[in-house]
């Protein structure tokens, strides 16, 4: 498979729950390996509605970005990891980095941005849920992922089965 040349960037898909502990990361950990064994290049971008330390206290980087530096870039066997400083949190900016080289890029959090997204359901962790409650009617939702059956004018994806996540985000979005 590999990257598409008729497209310019890459697609770009969240998934997003009312509340926390829904299985989004145990859901994106599987669907990464399912879209690499596909041949696809895929990015991610996690968001963190707190501060998150990405680097360890005392190291080099960490001291140049202490500094502040605007930008710093950690190359290590195998590995490239670049810490930005940002005004503002943007999932543009998440994006930008996210993109090189990538067919798609699974997104967990960014509930508010306007992207497709497909909404994490897990019986008995919230009451409704956050693109399609009372409050709610997200155009940018495509699908719910759940562990129960739901009435909803979107596809209704098995929670537990990957594959079956998997193979709606290639038939909707990179076939």
């Amino acid at each position: 498979m590999g990257t598409n040349p008729k497209r310019d960037k890459p697609i770009v898909v969240a998934f997003v729950a009312a509340t926390s502990g829904t299985g989004k990361t145990t859901l994106i950990e599987a669907l990464v390996k399912l879209l690499k064994e596909k041949g696809y290049k895929v990015g991610t971008v996690k968001h963190a509605g707190h501060e998150a330390e990405f680097d360890r206290e005392g190291s080099d980087s960490w001291r140049f970005t202490r500094a502040g530096a605007d930008v710093t870039v950690l190359a290590a066997k195998g590995q490239l990891a670049v810490f930005r400083a940002i005004k503002q949190l943007s999932l543009d900016d998440a994006l930008l980095e996210a993109a090189s080289g990538t067919d798609i890029i699974l997104v967990e959090g960014f509930k508010e941005m306007s992207v497709a997204k497909i909404e994490v359901y897990r019986s008995g962790h919230s009451e409704e849920l956050y693109c399609r409650g009372d409050e709610s009617q997200d155009p940018y939702l495509v699908a719910v992922a759940s562990d129960m059956p739901l009435d909803l004018d979107v596809p209704v994806l098995n929670l537990n089965d990957p594959v079956e996540v998997c193979e709606f985000i290639v038939d909707r979005f990179i076939k």
